[in-house]
Formats: C-alpha cells, structure tokens, sequence
C-alpha cells in the first residue's frame, strides 16, 4: 500500500485557462528559429567527478577504475557536458535556463524521456573536443481548451554530438520535456505501467541522497530547484520531496547494464519517464533480456512504483 500522503500529493485539482495573450505568445515561440551550438572537451577531472558520483563507478561495489584518457567515452557520459553558462540573472524562477523553453505560464518543467542512438565506430573520445549542435524538433500542445485538463507542451529536443573535425555525429540524441502551466495545487497521481517483466535477469539498487542530487546538479551545471530546494518543491510544484533528475536515472539504466554485461555494444537506447522518483528512496533498476539484441530496463521505488522504463538496442 502506498504511503498516505506521499503519492497523494494534493487535495484539490485546479486547472489552468490560457489567455488569447498567452496563446498567441506560445504560437510565437513556437514558430520562432531555436538552435544553440556548445563545444566542450571531455575532460578527465569532469569525467572522474562523474565516475565518483555514480554509485556503479564509485569504487564501492567494484574498484575504482579511473577514466582513460584517449579511450571512448562510455554511454550516457555526454550528459555531463555541453550545457549553457546563462547568467544566474537569467534563469527563470525555478533555476533552469530559458533556452529552449515556453513562454509563461508554462513554468513548471519535468524531463519526460528521450532516445539516444550511437554511431558504430565513431565514438566521442575522452580528453577530446567536441562540438553539440541542439534544435527542437517539435512541440506539442495537450489539453488547450478542455476545461478538465491543464494545458501542457511538450518540447522535443534534438541535439547531434560531433568529435572537433568531424561533420558526421558520434550522438545523436531526443529529449523531450514537458511544461505545465499553473501546475501549483494540481493533484499528482501515480500511473499505472503496464508490460513490465514479472522477473529479471539482473538488478542495481542504490539510494540518492541529498548529497548525490547536489553532486548530479553541480555536474550538469543544473540550478533547477525542484532537486534541490524543500521549500519551492512542496509549495510550488505539489510534490512532497526534492525529485532525483530524470537523466540520472536514464544514465543509471544504462550503468546497470554495463554493470552486469562488461562489453555491451549499444546502438540505441530509449527510455521515458513514468512517476517521478524522490530523494532518500531505494530505486532498483532492473533488467530483462528480450532477445539477443535487446534489453528491457526499469527503475521502481522501495514500495514498486515504476519510475522509469527503457529499451537498449545492441549492434
């Protein structure tokens, strides 16, 4: 049985109506270009950071193993890089950034899931320079006028990772967000995931601590402050506790397979959000073979609540 008031969030339900004002706003940004192009170099101090703050990594269930300088930067390990140095003066209120983000009221941003597919042979490389270029691929509106729903937008990213030199992508990645307007007093539910393996072949289990939330934000350069900040996450956004980052958990499903299959070659890997994950619970990720090419993973809380659900791809 779930825990009286930890997944019954709120009392009430309230739903937002977007003004004319608001609406043609959005469809302005909507049709308005987006692109924004980082370089960054996959340095060994940023890279060891990240091996420290991953408990598949950090030496306590297996010795520690230092990056390689020169050798392929392991899967998953990009998301550590190329994010945008905005001024503190122009993060929204939340502590993210307004790169590729809605106008008002759509305010409250979740990371929704996303897909990542790796060129064969053509790996980013530790120590190395290279050049992400981002775009959105689509937006997506739900919900605009049923007086039932909150309205909500859903940004799909695209960001192509390409070694210095090189035109061809080593990455190319989807992300996809979603932004909610209003969303204060709206009462959060669990959903049901349905096709999940009544057994697995292999499992991770690890608890994200406040410690290991602060090290994660501090690595992706993310102020965003539902992970951060008690106050702004019970009163602003409904939930009882700080939220572990969806690209942590995404990253620790693939960890978990390279974990307990050394030598995995991935082609792709995708992956969505389902229920949100908080700080200071036990999350097990879980693995099933499909078949000889694919794996089947999910992550679920101490009391079974499915958090996150991915499929990796092998060559």
């Amino acid at each position: 049985m779930l825990r009286s008031g930890l997944r019954q969030l709120c009392r009430q339900r309230s739903y937002s109506t977007i003004s004319s004002s608001e609406a043609e706003a959005l469809n302005k940004w909507i049709s308005s270009p987006h692109e924004l192009v980082l370089s960054d170099s996959f340095h060994f101090e940023h890279l060891s950071d990240l091996y420290i703050t991953l408990p598949t990594r950090d030496g306590t269930r297996q010795p520690y193993q230092p990056p390689r300088e020169s050798s392929p930067l392991g899967y998953g390990h990009h998301l550590a890089f190329f994010h945008s140095r905005t001024p503190e003066s122009k993060l929204r209120d939340d502590g993210t950034d307004a790169d590729f983000s809605p106008p008002e009221p759509f305010t409250q941003r979740m990371w929704a899931g996303g897909k990542i597919t790796w060129d064969p042979g053509n790996p980013l490389i530790i120590g190395k320079k290279a050049t992400a270029t981002w775009g959105i691929d689509a937006v997506e509106k739900k919900g605009f006028g049923d007086p039932q729903k909150n309205p909500m937008v859903f940004v799909n990213q695209r960001i192509d990772i390409a070694m210095a030199g090189k035109a061809r992508p080593s990455i190319s990645e989807e992300r996809s967000h979603v932004y909610i307007a209003n969303s204060a007093n709206t009462k959060k539910i669990v959903r049901e995931v349905k096709d999940i393996p009544t057994t697995c072949d292999f499992s991770f289990s690890y608890k994200p601590s406040l410690a290991t939330l602060f090290r994660f934000s501090a690595l992706m350069f993310n102020a965003h402050s539902i992970h951060l900040d008690l106050d702004f996450t019970q009163k602003k956004e409904g939930y009882p506790e700080r939220l572990v980052h969806g690209p942590l958990t995404a990253l620790m499903l693939l960890e978990t397979a390279i974990f307990h299959n050394p030598g995995l070659q991935l082609k792709s890997f995708e992956y969505r959000a389902r229920n949100p994950i908080f700080v200071n619970r036990t999350s097990t990720i879980r693995g099933a073979w499909k078949d000889n090419t694919s794996v089947k993973l999910w992550c679920v809380d101490d009391e079974g609540v499915v958090g996150m659900t991915g499929m990796v791809q092998l060559l």
